[in-house]
């Protein structure tokens, strides 16, 4: 049960505003705003997505740059209603297509037909985008998607080419094309949060990759959809299916060790030849999460050296290889390594001719910080570093220092290798022929490298 919701933009204005029992003061979007920016003033990495002050418990979610916040005076289940405020940012974006500032002011009386449809009273009623069909009646004003600001995983298909497209990125559930005609297409992404942690030495000392398989159906009548993965797939690495992994492992074979399916999937010829059959609700869903430990191969691999050199200084190495091919190219590429406590400053010394290349020495909480807007399959980077100290070292520099964690996003690429080796749609006629986009995308979820 929830007293308030509300959505804040990233300068703390309030979009969004919803009181429902009362039970909370109206202000409570100031001190929550307040609290999250002393957390970040106060050189933390930000505030834990629930926390509590004068009795009332604030949770809240950061979706494309927009604070999704419930508040409650009652003790509830955390994880509920931070799954609630995922899924209500995704039936938002359901709605209206795209999730932006701009899009919730323009269509504010859709957003509120909504919010009093998913909870009533405080207590959540229904989260489905199909069922929530019924009770909708508004139509969303588009806001062009072109002049947006990238800021969620997805924006990366926004390119519009032929291999990628956008569309259903920025495309609402309930709008039809230009001309009352709806474009007959599904989308279908494998998107896969990897994490990893290195030795000093660079060995892998654990891996794990959390994936999902999402789809988005723009389908008129609802056809009955039958999706194929490898198959040599094999899941689980106990029971009946250890015989299977100690036989594939090393082959070539994908190997999860658990997953789940979405209620609307029918797996009655799964264990024969790995196809799902499902007839997709309306909106975005996740068809399949699942989980890996097989070792697999880290598409970067990070090597970092740290030494004195010299009264009060010392230097930094940090050198970084992409391990996929050439043909792959990694976007928004971020490394961080936390300095001595002591460092007062650092310069930067990247390779000649390099482009796209930011450096900073973040003085607040002592940080190297070095961004690649792009980031080549098979190419070495290297950055080096001199840091000047305010006192002697009385320390392993080694302790004082690191690790060294990474974010990244790679398109068309999962290291997993599970694939989607085709999708078939129940057919209405002989010349019903609709789009099928199948997508891939790798994030790093924790990726360490320890000095």
């Amino acid at each position: 049960m929830i007293s308030q919701f509300f959505v804040l933009s990233q300068r703390g204005d309030n979009i969004v505003f919803r009181d429902y029992r009362g039970e909370v003061a109206k202000g409570s979007a100031e001190i929550f705003f307040r609290k999250v920016k002393f957390w970040k003033e106060d050189g933390q990495e930000g505030a834990p997505p629930v926390f509590n002050v004068d009795g009332v418990s604030y949770f809240h979610v950061k979706v494309v740059g927009l604070l999704f916040v419930a508040t409650t005076r009652v003790n509830v289940s955390p994880s509920l209603v931070l799954e609630l405020l995922q899924r209500i940012a995704r039936v938002i974006k359901d709605y209206l297509g795209v999730l932006s500032e701009d899009s919730l002011r323009k269509n504010f009386v859709l957003v509120y037909e909504l919010l009093d449809e998913v909870i009533d009273f405080g207590y959540m009623q229904t989260t489905s985008t199909e069922v929530l069909k019924s009770y909708i009646f508004n139509e969303p004003i588009v806001v062009d998607a072109a002049r947006l600001q990238p800021l969620g995983p997805a924006a990366i298909f926004m390119q519009g080419t032929k291999r990628m497209p956008g569309t259903a990125i920025t495309k609402s559930v309930v709008a039809n094309e230009p001309g009352g005609r709806k474009r007959e297409e599904i989308f279908v992404d494998i998107i896969e949060k990897i994490s990893v942690i290195f030795s000093s030495s660079g060995y892998i000392l654990t891996s794990e990759i959390d994936g999902t398989i999402q789809m988005k159906s723009y389908l008129t009548g609802n056809p009955e959809i039958r999706l194929a993965l490898n198959e040599d797939l094999s899941i689980g690495r106990g029971g009946e299916s250890a015989n299977d992994y100690r036989s594939s492992y090393g082959s070539g074979a994908v190997i999860l060790d658990d997953c789940n399916f979405h209620e609307s999937v029918r797996l009655d010829g799964f264990d024969m030849d790995r196809t799902l059959a499902l007839v997709p609700p309306d909106g975005e869903f996740p068809v399949m999460n699942y989980r890996m430990t097989q070792e697999f191969k880290p598409p970067f691999h990070i090597n970092c050296l740290i030494e004195e050199a010299g009264h009060l200084k010392a230097e930094v190495i940090l050198k970084v290889r992409a391990e996929f091919p050439s043909n792959i190219t990694a976007n928004t590429v971020v490394l961080e390594m936390p300095l001595p406590k002591y460092t007062t400053r650092a310069s930067f010394e990247l390779e000649p001719g390099v482009t796209g290349q930011r450096t900073d020495f973040k003085g607040a909480n002592k940080k190297l910080e070095w961004d690649l807007e792009k980031f080549v399959g098979g190419v070495e980077h290297t950055l080096r570093a001199k840091l000047t100290f305010s006192q002697e070292l009385h320390a392993n520099i080694i302790k004082e220092a690191g690790p060294v964690s990474m974010t990244f996003t790679i398109p068309m690429y999962n290291v997993s290798r599970l694939q989607v080796k085709y999708l078939q749609i129940a057919k209405k006629s002989s010349s019903y022929n609709p789009y099928r986009w199948v997508r891939y995308v790798t994030q790093a979820n924790s990726y360490v490298a320890r000095i």
